[in-house]
Protein backbone atom coordinates (compact mmCIF):
# COMPACT_ATOMS: atom_id res chain seq x y z
CA UNK A 1 0.00 0.00 0.00
CA UNK A 2 0.87 3.94 -0.69
CA UNK A 3 0.51 4.78 3.06
CA UNK A 4 0.06 8.65 2.25
CA UNK A 5 -3.22 7.48 -0.29
CA UNK A 6 -4.05 5.09 2.01
CA UNK A 7 -4.12 7.57 4.58
CA UNK A 8 -5.97 10.39 2.64
CA UNK A 9 -8.73 7.79 1.36
CA UNK A 10 -8.88 6.51 4.82
CA UNK A 11 -9.71 10.09 6.29
CA UNK A 12 -11.83 11.18 3.71
CA UNK A 13 -14.30 7.83 4.00
CA UNK A 14 -14.03 8.01 7.70
CA UNK A 15 -15.13 11.83 7.82
CA UNK A 16 -17.74 11.21 5.54
CA UNK A 17 -19.30 7.97 7.80
CA UNK A 18 -18.56 10.18 11.13
CA UNK A 19 -20.95 13.07 9.73
CA UNK A 20 -23.24 10.61 8.82
CA UNK A 21 -23.32 11.01 5.46
CA UNK A 22 -22.52 7.44 4.61
CA UNK A 23 -23.63 4.05 6.04
CA UNK A 24 -20.77 2.17 5.00
CA UNK A 25 -17.90 2.33 3.00
CA UNK A 26 -15.35 1.12 0.32
CA UNK A 27 -12.46 2.32 -1.69
CA UNK A 28 -9.68 0.38 -3.51
CA UNK A 29 -7.10 1.53 -5.93
CA UNK A 30 -4.74 0.03 -7.88
CA UNK A 31 -2.02 1.66 -9.41
CA UNK A 32 -0.30 -0.30 -12.66
CA UNK A 33 -1.44 -3.54 -11.26
CA UNK A 34 -0.32 -2.89 -7.60
CA UNK A 35 -2.52 -2.28 -4.67
CA UNK A 36 -1.97 0.78 -2.88
CA UNK A 37 -5.13 1.36 -1.43
CA UNK A 38 -7.86 -1.11 0.17
CA UNK A 39 -10.13 1.07 2.58
CA UNK A 40 -13.34 0.74 4.34
CA UNK A 41 -15.52 2.70 6.88
CA UNK A 42 -18.58 2.68 8.65
CA UNK A 43 -21.15 -0.32 9.03
CA UNK A 44 -22.36 -3.18 6.48
CA UNK A 45 -25.08 -3.31 8.72
CA UNK A 46 -26.98 -0.71 10.38
CA UNK A 47 -29.25 -3.04 12.52
CA UNK A 48 -26.52 -5.31 13.84
CA UNK A 49 -23.53 -2.39 13.68
CA UNK A 50 -21.49 -5.41 11.51
CA UNK A 51 -18.60 -3.43 10.37
CA UNK A 52 -17.25 -3.01 6.57
CA UNK A 53 -14.02 -5.62 5.65
CA UNK A 54 -12.77 -5.82 2.46
CA UNK A 55 -14.91 -8.88 1.59
CA UNK A 56 -18.12 -7.54 2.52
CA UNK A 57 -19.86 -7.59 -0.72
CA UNK A 58 -22.00 -4.65 -1.90
CA UNK A 59 -24.70 -4.45 -4.48
CA UNK A 60 -23.37 -2.18 -7.07
CA UNK A 61 -26.35 -1.34 -9.58
CA UNK A 62 -25.11 -0.90 -12.82
CA UNK A 63 -21.28 -0.19 -11.91
CA UNK A 64 -21.80 -4.45 -12.94
CA UNK A 65 -22.47 -2.88 -16.39
CA UNK A 66 -18.42 -2.87 -16.88
CA UNK A 67 -17.83 -6.08 -15.04
CA UNK A 68 -21.10 -7.41 -17.85
CA UNK A 69 -18.97 -5.33 -21.04
CA UNK A 70 -15.95 -6.73 -19.78
CA UNK A 71 -16.76 -10.38 -20.11
CA UNK A 72 -17.97 -9.38 -23.58
CA UNK A 73 -14.63 -8.45 -24.93
CA UNK A 74 -12.79 -11.45 -23.80
CA UNK A 75 -14.63 -13.99 -24.83
CA UNK A 76 -14.35 -11.27 -27.94
CA UNK A 77 -10.63 -11.75 -27.42
CA UNK A 78 -11.13 -15.83 -27.54
CA UNK A 79 -12.83 -15.66 -30.53
CA UNK A 80 -15.79 -16.95 -29.39
CA UNK A 81 -17.93 -13.38 -29.92
CA UNK A 82 -17.19 -10.86 -32.21
CA UNK A 83 -18.86 -6.83 -32.72
CA UNK A 84 -20.34 -6.96 -35.71
CA UNK A 85 -21.72 -10.72 -34.54
CA UNK A 86 -25.96 -9.99 -35.28
CA UNK A 87 -27.59 -10.95 -32.00
CA UNK A 88 -30.64 -12.59 -34.20
CA UNK A 89 -27.82 -14.83 -35.89
CA UNK A 90 -28.01 -16.74 -32.61
CA UNK A 91 -31.26 -15.62 -31.20
CA UNK A 92 -33.68 -16.37 -34.39
CA UNK A 93 -36.86 -14.44 -31.75
CA UNK A 94 -35.31 -11.44 -31.37
CA UNK A 95 -35.31 -10.45 -35.09
CA UNK A 96 -38.90 -9.81 -34.49
CA UNK A 97 -40.41 -6.13 -35.71
CA UNK A 98 -37.39 -5.15 -37.28
CA UNK A 99 -34.39 -6.35 -34.73
CA UNK A 100 -32.69 -8.71 -37.49
CA UNK A 101 -29.68 -6.01 -37.37
CA UNK A 102 -28.77 -5.50 -34.30
CA UNK A 103 -24.71 -6.39 -33.40
CA UNK A 104 -23.16 -7.32 -30.41
CA UNK A 105 -21.31 -3.62 -30.60
CA UNK A 106 -24.96 -2.20 -30.75
CA UNK A 107 -26.07 -3.64 -27.72
CA UNK A 108 -22.31 -2.30 -25.89
CA UNK A 109 -23.57 1.45 -26.62
CA UNK A 110 -26.99 0.83 -25.96
CA UNK A 111 -28.31 1.47 -29.47
CA UNK A 112 -30.23 -1.99 -29.86
CA UNK A 113 -33.61 0.23 -29.30
CA UNK A 114 -35.30 -2.20 -26.62
CA UNK A 115 -34.65 -0.26 -23.38
CA UNK A 116 -37.77 -0.89 -21.83
CA UNK A 117 -39.80 -3.76 -19.26
CA UNK A 118 -43.27 -4.36 -18.87
CA UNK A 119 -44.71 -1.44 -16.75
CA UNK A 120 -46.35 -3.79 -13.85
CA UNK A 121 -42.89 -6.11 -13.73
CA UNK A 122 -42.12 -7.60 -9.92
CA UNK A 123 -38.71 -8.23 -8.86
CA UNK A 124 -40.10 -12.19 -8.67
CA UNK A 125 -40.64 -11.44 -12.74
CA UNK A 126 -37.18 -10.23 -13.07
CA UNK A 127 -35.39 -13.08 -11.65
CA UNK A 128 -37.12 -15.16 -14.78
CA UNK A 129 -34.53 -15.07 -17.46
CA UNK A 130 -36.45 -16.84 -19.81
CA UNK A 131 -39.53 -14.48 -19.43
CA UNK A 132 -37.72 -11.31 -19.72
CA UNK A 133 -35.70 -12.71 -22.50
CA UNK A 134 -38.84 -13.69 -24.44
CA UNK A 135 -40.88 -10.41 -23.84
CA UNK A 136 -37.62 -8.12 -25.07
CA UNK A 137 -37.44 -10.17 -27.95
CA UNK A 138 -40.97 -9.87 -29.27
CA UNK A 139 -40.56 -6.10 -28.57
CA UNK A 140 -40.34 -3.34 -31.58
CA UNK A 141 -37.77 -0.92 -31.68
CA UNK A 142 -38.43 2.21 -30.19
CA UNK A 143 -36.00 4.06 -32.93
CA UNK A 144 -34.05 2.05 -35.74
CA UNK A 145 -31.21 -0.13 -34.11
CA UNK A 146 -28.03 1.39 -34.80
CA UNK A 147 -28.98 5.01 -35.33
CA UNK A 148 -29.53 6.36 -32.07
CA UNK A 149 -28.88 5.58 -28.18
CA UNK A 150 -30.82 5.59 -24.90
CA UNK A 151 -29.73 3.70 -21.85
CA UNK A 152 -30.93 0.24 -21.18
CA UNK A 153 -31.12 0.16 -17.53
CA UNK A 154 -32.18 -3.61 -17.05
CA UNK A 155 -32.45 -4.99 -20.78
CA UNK A 156 -28.57 -4.35 -21.58
CA UNK A 157 -27.87 -7.29 -19.12
CA UNK A 158 -30.43 -9.71 -20.57
CA UNK A 159 -29.61 -9.20 -24.31
CA UNK A 160 -26.02 -9.22 -23.40
CA UNK A 161 -26.14 -12.16 -21.49
CA UNK A 162 -28.39 -14.19 -23.77
CA UNK A 163 -26.03 -13.38 -26.60
CA UNK A 164 -23.16 -15.08 -24.66
CA UNK A 165 -25.57 -17.75 -23.54
CA UNK A 166 -26.70 -18.85 -27.27
CA UNK A 167 -22.88 -18.29 -28.54
CA UNK A 168 -20.68 -20.01 -26.20
CA UNK A 169 -22.96 -22.07 -24.33
CA UNK A 170 -22.65 -20.66 -20.95
CA UNK A 171 -24.13 -17.95 -18.92
CA UNK A 172 -22.53 -14.74 -18.77
CA UNK A 173 -22.25 -15.26 -14.52
CA UNK A 174 -20.72 -18.62 -15.43
CA UNK A 175 -18.21 -16.58 -17.75
CA UNK A 176 -17.40 -14.51 -15.60
CA UNK A 177 -16.07 -16.75 -13.00
CA UNK A 178 -14.54 -18.86 -15.43
CA UNK A 179 -12.51 -16.13 -17.21
CA UNK A 180 -12.37 -13.23 -14.76
CA UNK A 181 -12.42 -13.56 -11.14
CA UNK A 182 -11.47 -17.40 -11.01
CA UNK A 183 -7.92 -16.11 -12.39
CA UNK A 184 -7.73 -13.17 -10.57
CA UNK A 185 -8.65 -14.89 -7.09
CA UNK A 186 -11.60 -12.82 -6.81
CA UNK A 187 -14.37 -15.61 -7.47
CA UNK A 188 -16.24 -15.11 -4.14
CA UNK A 189 -16.20 -11.10 -4.95
CA UNK A 190 -17.69 -10.70 -8.33
CA UNK A 191 -20.96 -11.53 -8.85
CA UNK A 192 -23.80 -11.44 -11.18
CA UNK A 193 -25.83 -13.72 -8.81
CA UNK A 194 -24.19 -14.31 -5.25
CA UNK A 195 -24.00 -17.82 -4.33
CA UNK A 196 -26.97 -18.20 -1.24
CA UNK A 197 -23.52 -19.31 1.03
CA UNK A 198 -22.65 -15.88 0.28
CA UNK A 199 -25.92 -13.78 0.58
CA UNK A 200 -25.20 -13.03 4.76
CA UNK A 201 -21.57 -11.35 3.26
CA UNK A 202 -23.79 -8.26 1.31
CA UNK A 203 -23.96 -4.95 3.20
CA UNK A 204 -27.05 -4.28 3.83
CA UNK A 205 -28.52 -1.31 1.71
CA UNK A 206 -30.36 1.67 4.02
CA UNK A 207 -31.48 3.49 5.33
CA UNK A 208 -34.96 1.77 4.81
CA UNK A 209 -37.10 3.14 2.20
CA UNK A 210 -34.38 5.04 0.76
CA UNK A 211 -34.25 4.91 -3.30
CA UNK A 212 -32.47 7.45 -5.62
CA UNK A 213 -34.75 9.98 -7.60
CA UNK A 214 -37.66 8.64 -9.33
CA UNK A 215 -38.17 8.75 -12.30
CA UNK A 216 -41.18 11.22 -14.04
CA UNK A 217 -44.04 8.78 -14.24
CA UNK A 218 -44.28 7.37 -17.81
CA UNK A 219 -40.95 8.79 -18.84
CA UNK A 220 -38.76 6.65 -20.97
CA UNK A 221 -36.58 6.14 -17.86
CA UNK A 222 -39.50 5.25 -15.88
CA UNK A 223 -40.32 2.82 -18.42
CA UNK A 224 -37.40 1.64 -19.10
CA UNK A 225 -36.91 0.55 -14.81
CA UNK A 226 -40.60 0.40 -13.86
CA UNK A 227 -41.98 1.05 -10.16
CA UNK A 228 -41.67 -2.35 -8.99
CA UNK A 229 -37.84 -2.79 -10.00
CA UNK A 230 -36.37 0.55 -9.47
CA UNK A 231 -33.28 0.20 -7.24
CA UNK A 232 -34.60 1.52 -3.77
CA UNK A 233 -33.02 -0.06 -0.49
CA UNK A 234 -36.05 -2.75 -0.69
CA UNK A 235 -35.01 -3.75 -3.79
CA UNK A 236 -31.18 -4.33 -3.13
CA UNK A 237 -32.02 -6.05 0.04
CA UNK A 238 -33.75 -8.94 -1.53
CA UNK A 239 -32.45 -11.96 -1.33
CA UNK A 240 -33.92 -13.39 -4.78
CA UNK A 241 -32.84 -10.29 -6.88
CA UNK A 242 -29.00 -10.63 -5.03
CA UNK A 243 -28.83 -14.51 -5.99
CA UNK A 244 -30.47 -14.09 -9.44
CA UNK A 245 -28.19 -13.64 -12.75
CA UNK A 246 -28.94 -9.97 -13.67
CA UNK A 247 -25.77 -8.78 -15.51
CA UNK A 248 -27.31 -5.53 -15.92
CA UNK A 249 -26.51 -5.17 -12.22
CA UNK A 250 -23.47 -7.10 -10.08
CA UNK A 251 -22.88 -7.20 -6.40
CA UNK A 252 -19.29 -7.10 -5.80
CA UNK A 253 -16.26 -5.38 -3.26
CA UNK A 254 -14.57 -2.68 -4.29
CA UNK A 255 -11.17 -4.62 -4.35
CA UNK A 256 -12.69 -7.30 -6.84
CA UNK A 257 -13.60 -4.60 -9.37
CA UNK A 258 -10.55 -2.67 -8.63
CA UNK A 259 -8.24 -5.49 -9.42
CA UNK A 260 -10.11 -6.62 -12.73
CA UNK A 261 -9.62 -3.33 -14.38
CA UNK A 262 -6.14 -3.55 -14.62
CA UNK A 263 -6.00 -6.92 -15.79
CA UNK A 264 -7.91 -5.62 -18.60
CA UNK A 265 -5.22 -2.97 -19.25
CA UNK A 266 -2.62 -5.82 -18.97
CA UNK A 267 -0.97 -4.94 -15.27
CA UNK A 268 -2.06 -8.40 -13.78
CA UNK A 269 0.77 -10.78 -14.02
CA UNK A 270 0.04 -14.04 -15.13
CA UNK A 271 -3.83 -12.81 -16.15
CA UNK A 272 -3.90 -11.08 -19.46
CA UNK A 273 -7.78 -10.47 -20.23
CA UNK A 274 -7.15 -9.03 -23.81
CA UNK A 275 -4.47 -7.94 -26.33
CA UNK A 276 -3.20 -4.08 -26.25
CA UNK A 277 -4.95 -3.42 -29.54
CA UNK A 278 -8.65 -4.35 -28.40
CA UNK A 279 -7.71 -2.37 -25.10
CA UNK A 280 -7.57 0.32 -27.27
CA UNK A 281 -10.41 -0.23 -28.88
CA UNK A 282 -12.77 -1.07 -26.01
CA UNK A 283 -11.42 1.92 -24.31
CA UNK A 284 -12.33 4.44 -27.42
CA UNK A 285 -15.43 6.51 -27.73
CA UNK A 286 -17.97 4.74 -30.29
CA UNK A 287 -21.34 6.53 -30.10
CA UNK A 288 -22.48 9.78 -28.91
CA UNK A 289 -25.64 11.62 -29.16
CA UNK A 290 -28.92 12.10 -27.28
CA UNK A 291 -29.91 9.90 -24.57
CA UNK A 292 -33.41 8.50 -25.82
CA UNK A 293 -34.23 7.80 -22.43
CA UNK A 294 -32.34 9.41 -19.86
CA UNK A 295 -32.38 12.89 -22.14
CA UNK A 296 -29.70 14.49 -21.88
CA UNK A 297 -26.07 14.30 -24.81
CA UNK A 298 -24.04 10.93 -24.03
CA UNK A 299 -20.91 9.40 -25.58
CA UNK A 300 -20.51 5.39 -25.02
CA UNK A 301 -17.26 3.38 -25.23
CA UNK A 302 -18.28 -0.39 -25.85
CA UNK A 303 -20.25 -1.26 -22.95
CA UNK A 304 -18.57 1.65 -20.71
CA UNK A 305 -18.67 5.35 -20.02
CA UNK A 306 -15.70 7.29 -21.06
CA UNK A 307 -15.79 10.28 -18.64
CA UNK A 308 -13.51 10.62 -15.69
CA UNK A 309 -15.24 10.62 -12.39
CA UNK A 310 -14.59 14.43 -9.51
CA UNK A 311 -13.80 17.30 -11.24
CA UNK A 312 -10.22 16.14 -13.79
CA UNK A 313 -10.77 16.80 -17.13
CA UNK A 314 -11.63 13.73 -19.38
CA UNK A 315 -9.61 11.65 -21.75
CA UNK A 316 -11.58 10.19 -24.10
CA UNK A 317 -9.86 6.69 -25.38
CA UNK A 318 -8.44 6.54 -21.88
CA UNK A 319 -10.67 6.43 -18.91
CA UNK A 320 -13.50 3.66 -18.86
CA UNK A 321 -15.84 1.95 -16.79
CA UNK A 322 -19.50 2.45 -15.05
CA UNK A 323 -21.20 4.07 -11.88
CA UNK A 324 -24.01 2.57 -10.81
CA UNK A 325 -27.39 4.71 -9.47
CA UNK A 326 -26.72 3.78 -5.77
CA UNK A 327 -23.49 5.88 -6.21
CA UNK A 328 -21.09 3.38 -6.64
CA UNK A 329 -18.29 3.43 -9.40
CA UNK A 330 -15.60 1.14 -11.11
CA UNK A 331 -12.89 2.53 -13.48
CA UNK A 332 -10.18 2.59 -14.99
CA UNK A 333 -7.56 5.22 -16.70
CA UNK A 334 -4.92 3.76 -19.61
CA UNK A 335 -2.47 6.92 -19.40
CA UNK A 336 -2.49 6.59 -15.37
CA UNK A 337 -2.29 3.20 -14.97
CA UNK A 338 -5.12 3.62 -11.90
CA UNK A 339 -7.66 1.65 -11.68
CA UNK A 340 -10.16 2.94 -8.78
CA UNK A 341 -13.71 1.41 -7.09
CA UNK A 342 -15.97 2.70 -4.57
CA UNK A 343 -18.58 0.76 -2.89
CA UNK A 344 -21.38 2.21 -0.63
CA UNK A 345 -24.44 0.67 0.83
CA UNK A 346 -26.63 4.21 1.27
CA UNK A 347 -29.24 4.14 -1.36
CA UNK A 348 -29.57 7.45 -2.59
CA UNK A 349 -27.83 8.50 -5.68
CA UNK A 350 -25.23 10.88 -4.60
CA UNK A 351 -21.68 10.66 -6.21
CA UNK A 352 -19.88 13.01 -3.67
CA UNK A 353 -17.94 10.18 -2.51
CA UNK A 354 -17.05 8.45 -6.25
CA UNK A 355 -16.36 11.83 -7.04
CA UNK A 356 -14.02 12.58 -3.72
CA UNK A 357 -12.01 9.65 -4.09
CA UNK A 358 -11.50 10.38 -7.97
CA UNK A 359 -10.01 13.72 -7.11
CA UNK A 360 -7.51 12.29 -4.97
CA UNK A 361 -6.45 9.80 -7.28
CA UNK A 362 -6.25 12.02 -10.25
CA UNK A 363 -4.10 14.48 -7.65
CA UNK A 364 -1.80 11.96 -7.15
CA UNK A 365 -1.39 9.93 -10.72
CA UNK A 366 -2.88 13.03 -13.01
Amino acid sequence: MSADLQGEVQATIDGLVASGREIGLQAAVLHEGRPVVDAVAGVADERTGEPVRASTLFFAASAGKGVASTVAHVLADRGELAYDQRVADIWPQFAAHGKDGVTLADVLVHSAGVPELWPQITPEELCDWNRVCAFIADQPPRWTPGTMTGYHALTFGFVLGELVRRATGRALASALREEIASPLGVADELHFGVPRHLLAQVARAGPEGAAPPRPQPGSPLDRAIPPGVQPTAAFANRHDILAADIPSQGTITARAAARMYPAVLGHIEGVKLVSPKRLQMIAAPAFSGIDQVMGFPTTWALGYSPARLGSAQPRPGSTFGMVGSNGTAAYADIDSGAAVAVMRNRIDGDFSVVAAIGDIIAAHYG
